[in-house]
Order: structure tokens, then sequence, then C-alpha cells
């Protein structure tokens, strides 16, 4: 939040550039619901905003307990917004537990809505307090602004004439403390009551009682004396490029990417697909975009996903799979296949905290060893990774590029963080996107020199063979191919030759990646941050800070991954220090290490929470008194 605001002495109106909200409580309290809600007024208002998602992965966690705390944090301002904040402005605590479990990531002087119906004996005791102890009486929260409300008995009170059971009343509390919220911060109601009657159509009732209960907790804001001498709140639209904009997260953003991309390829879009978290979205979205020809298919398990997306690539469609980092290890083989076989194909991992099954709801970045080295043999593929949930979009569509035109298999990296995540997005113009060319053999008579299915142009890509094309007929399986021919062959110059031809395919790929640019700071200097995918927003405040602070230090953020960017070296070079964050023990660093021979500094999390702002920058001062 902003350290400067301008106070409206007429209606007790403080103005904001940011603010930081956290929506914490029991996962059956609708949090997750609750924040969405608010973030979808907030993007239609005009602010920009970055979310964080952060549940338990158990269906029905204990209830009261700190296990069991679902949160929903979201940064929103008037200036761009990289991060959902290091630490919020605001919490809302809906029990003792969701304020036990994040009372130290608020801000000191922060502001507390506390359900006070969530702190009576059970929950102080399930939330570790003990029965007596109330953090809102003895003092924990006496450096915040506390208030207190009993959102429960409030929401019974507002609905008490709609006839629904007391049950159904207090699935309502969430939206009461919706309302609260909207009056603090002078935010309409009206989205939120649109969106309810649209997600209740069948269920009126229902509908109505949840805009009475955000209309009450609206009302409750204006009418009590509670706020009185802290008055309300705005933040005030961004100044944004004009253009149409849609809120969404990053595995929507992969999901319409893909689709773009087989629109613009002229190519029907396949998705073989196993459910897993956290990528089950993008198969949900594209199961509702059949009239764009996007044909999804649920498998019966992570190898027959990649089976079925190989044989639709086979057939002649922009083929593609998601998954997360388990499944990426049952795709192995699958992708050796269409790796030898040289199809397109695009793998979307959503990557999350492991191994097995691990942190299923978590973020990480664990899986950039399986992208670059998960496969037998020697079958080097193209890795993309995604820097923001909006770049999730441009991300798939670039690594579907480069799957059609270099017909090869290519790794799309996001993580539980991009993919649930959300921001506004400029919904960009067809004609803006780069063009995608299928590079398609043409139909042969009789009497045409023998088809030679892996004769390779000088980027050493071959022809995609459609079946039914006449004249096109060649053997196609797993089996090492002859040059050219694709006959079986088991030569063993022609294996040597064919493992070097496939990689230095994908290494040419580097001829059309956009050189490593510097994002901000000096482009040479004492100290490089370096990152990849989702630590950019961190990295970059972090860095913006410290230039500011008159620090001699710059940001680069690597989005091609295999191959590298052509200058990488020479950039890597212009400084005397590389810090490189990492959501994992070290993996990027490795790959520098190895190929550049320098000692890079590391800096790792593997706490199932993506880096903020705060530790990159505590990381660099660090760092900079030791040069």
């Amino acid at each position: 939040m902003s350290a400067t605001t301008i106070l409206n002495n007429d209606d007790m109106v403080t103005s904001k550039t940011s603010v930081s909200v956290l929506f914490a409580g029991d996962s059956g309290d609708g949090m997750q619901l609750t924040g969405t809600q608010f973030a979808n007024t907030v993007a239609v208002y005009g602010s920009d905003l970055n979310t964080f998602p952060n549940f338990p992965s158990e269906i029905r966690a204990p209830a009261g307990t700190i296990s069991g705390v679902s949160g929903f944090q979201l940064q929103f301002g008037s200036e761009a917004v990289y991060t959902p904040g290091a630490k919020f402005d605001v919490m809302v605590a809906m029990n003792a537990a969701a304020l036990k479990a994040n009372l130290k990531n608020l801000h000191h002087g922060g502001i507390i809505l506390a359900n006070t119906d969530g702190f009576d004996a059970k929950n102080l005791k399930l939330a570790g307090y003990g029965e007596e102890n109330n953090p809102l009486k003895d003092g924990t929260v006496k450096d915040y602004t506390v208030f207190e409300i009993p959102v429960v008995s409030l929401t019974r009170k507002a609905l008490e004439d709609t006839g629904l059971s007391t049950k159904n009343i207090d699935r309502c509390k969430n939206m009461f403390v919706l309302g609260t919220l909207y009056w603090l911060y002078s935010l309409p109601i009206e989205t939120t009551i649109e969106t309810l009657r649209t997600k209740f159509s069948k269920k009126a009732d229902v509908a109505e009682a949840n805009i009475k209960a955000v209309k009450a907790g609206y009302n409750f804001g204006d009418e009590t004396e509670m706020f009185s001498q802290h008055g309300r709140y705005s933040v005030g639209p961004a100044k944004k490029e004009p253009g149409v904009y849609r809120r969404l997260t990053g595995n929507e953003a992969s999901a319409i990417g893909l689709t773009a991309a087989a629109n613009k390829a002229g190519l029907e879009l396949f998705l073989g697909s196993y459910p897993i978290t956290p990528a089950s979205e993008i198969l949900q979205t594209l199961s509702g975009l059949k009239k764009w020809g996007v044909k999804t298919f649920q498998a019966e398990d992570e190898i027959a996903g990649v089976l079925t997306s190989i044989g639709a690539s086979y057939g002649g469609a922009l083929a593609a799979t998601n998954t997360s980092g388990p499944g990426l290890a049952l795709k192995a083989e699958g992708l050796g296949l269409a790796m030898i076989l040289e199809v397109p194909l695009v793998v979307v991992n959503v990557q999350r905290g492991g191994p097995s099954t691990g942190l299923p709801t978590k973020p990480e970045q664990s899986d950039l060893f399986i992208a670059m080295y998960g496969r037998h043999g020697d079958a080097p593929v193209p890795i993309i990774a995604a820097t923001s949930p909006v770049d999730c979009f441009y991300a798939a569509y670039e690594a579907a590029k480069i799957a059609v035109e270099y017909m090869t298999p290519v790794i799309c990296l996001t993580d539980g963080y991009l993919a649930l995540s959300s921001e506004p997005m400029l919904v960009p113009s067809p004609d803006d996107l780069a063009s995608i060319t299928p590079k398609l053999s043409k139909a042969r008579n009789a009497d045409d020199p023998p088809y030679l299915p892996y004769k390779r142009d000088e980027r050493g890509v071959r022809d995609w063979a459609i079946p039914g094309t006449k004249g096109l007929q060649h053997r196609i399986g797993g089996l090492e191919k002859h040059n050219e021919t694709g006959n079986v062959s088991h030569d063993p110059e022609n294996h040597a030759l064919m493992t070097r031809l496939r990689a230095e395919k994908v290494e040419r790929v580097a001829d059309i990646i956009p050189d490593l640019t510097i994002d901000n700071g000096p482009d040479t200097g004492y100290l490089l941050v370096l990152g990849w995918g989702s630590t950019y927003g961190a990295i970059k405040i972090a860095v913006e800070q410290a230039v500011a602070n008159g620090q001699s230090v710059a940001h680069a953020h690597l989005r091609y991954l295999n191959p590298f960017p052509k200058n990488l070296g020479e950039v890597l070079g212009k400084y005397k220090r590389i810090l490189m964050p990492e959501n994992n023990s070290g993996q990027l660093i490795h790959m520098i290490r190895d190929k550049f021979q320098i000692e890079p500094v590391g800096f790792s999390k593997v706490q199932g929470l993506p880096f903020n702002e705060m530790e990159i920058e505590a990381k660099i001062t660090d760092i900079l008194k030791e040069l």
C-alpha cells in the first residue's frame, strides 16, 4: 500500500495507490469465491490487480484448524501491479485459525476484519490458542486496526425472512463480508449482483439471499459507527492502453493461447488430457470452446492423454496435452515418441510442489530438470516458461508456433501460482499475433520421385505429412528411422546422424527467439538478478526498489530455457555477480554453471509459496554489502 495518502475531508475517503487484501477462513467458508468476486469487481472498475489463491489440497480440510485455512490474496492499484503483495494491508479473518496462520504477513498497523463468531471457545481451541485465550482480547492484535464484526449473527439477522435453512443462510456469510469490503473501499456491488444472478439462475431463492447478504454487508459499513474514525478508502482505476480487457487466470490464458494458435495456423486444436491439480482448468476451459473447432478428450490416464495427442498431431491437428509434475513423469515415453516421430505437440506443464503427490495445490518451479532431461535417449525439446498469468497466453501461443514450424514437441512451463492467479489482459487483435505456418507436404503423382518423409530444409525441419494426402505413404513409428526415407534402420552411423540432426534442429530454434534484454536497471554493473518463470513480478519490484535506492543492480528474465538466447553469455559477462532466485533447490543455476562455467549465487525457496519482493530485495542488499 502506498505510504502517500490524500485525505478528502468532505466525505472521509482516503485515496491510495494500491491495497493488498487477504480473505482467509475455513476451506468451506467460500474464500476463493469471495476473493474471485472482489477481483472481478476491481477489474471491471478498472484497477490493475494480481491475485494468489492459497488453499489446502484436501477436499474438505479439518474445519477450524491451521491446516484447514484457505486464503485468497490480491493486490489492486491505480498503477501497474505485478504481485499480490509481499504483505497485505487488510485481512478478513473468518475464524481464529485464519488469524493465527496469517497475522505474521499483515503490515504493522494493518486492518483486521474479524468475524467474532469464529472466535468462540471451540474455534480458539482448534486454532491452538486455548479456549480462554482470545487473540482479539489478549493484546495479540494491539498493533493493528481491528474491526470486530459478528458476521454469522448479522447474516442470520439479515436473511431471517428468506425461508432458507440456517445452514444455507450461514453459507451467505462470505457475501456479507464482501459487501462490507466493497463499502470500505468505495467499490460498486453491481458486478457481484449480476454474477450471483447468473450463477444461481436456476435457484432464485439462493441468488436473492446472497444478493441480500452483499447489500446487508454494504449497508452495515455505511450505517455502523465502527468505521467513523477511519472513514473509507478508494483506489482509482489504472491508466491502461485503450482496448478490450478481461480478467483471466493463467490456466484460462494457456487454453485461449492454444486456441488462438490453432486458429492462426488454420488447424483444429486437440487436447488429450487427464485431470490433475493444478492444471485441470485448461481442459475445462477448452471443453467449452467447441465452436472454435476445439476437440477435448478426457483420457483414462496421463499416458493415454499424451498418446491420443500424438495421434491427433499425426492426423494433422495442433495437438496439446496438459499436466503437472507427476503426469509429466508418466508422459516421458510418449514425449520421446513425439520427438523421434518429429510431430508437433505442445505440453503445458503446470508445476507444483513435489516429489510424488507432494503439494498438489502449492506452486514450485521444480520440473525444469525433468522438462530438460526427463526422457530416455538423447531427446531434447524446446522449453518456454511463462512469467505471469497473462503471459501464459503468449507462452502457449509461442510454444504452438515453434511446435508447428519446427515439427517438434515443446514444453511450456507454468506453475500453480500463475495457473490459478489472475490479472487483467488486454485482448490482442488476431492481426497482431505472429503468423503460424505449417510446413505441409503436398500431394504427389505416381511419376514423382519417391517420397522422403524425413528430408529436411535448411533449418533441419521435415514436412508434415497428413494421412490421406495422395502419394505420401511412408512408415511411421518409434523405431529409429533411416535419414530421409524414414525406413527402420539399426545402422550405427545412421543413428548417430539422426540423433545429431534432431538435436541440431532444436538448437536452431535459437535463430528465431529474441535476444535476452535487461528488464530494468543498468546494462552493466555489480549485480544481475536472473530469473525465470513466475519469479518475474517479485524480482521486478525488488530490483526497481533497489535501483531507486541507488544500488547497481539489474534484472533479466529468461523465457527461453532450451535453447537459451544466443546472447545470454554476453549479458551475464557484464556483471560482477549473478543472483538466481528459484522456487526449487537450484535447477536453472546448474544449467547456467554447466553452459557458461560461472558461479552464480543461488537463492532457493521451496515452501510451496512464491517469492515475494521483500525477500529478494533483502538478498540483493546482502550481496551488494559483500562487493
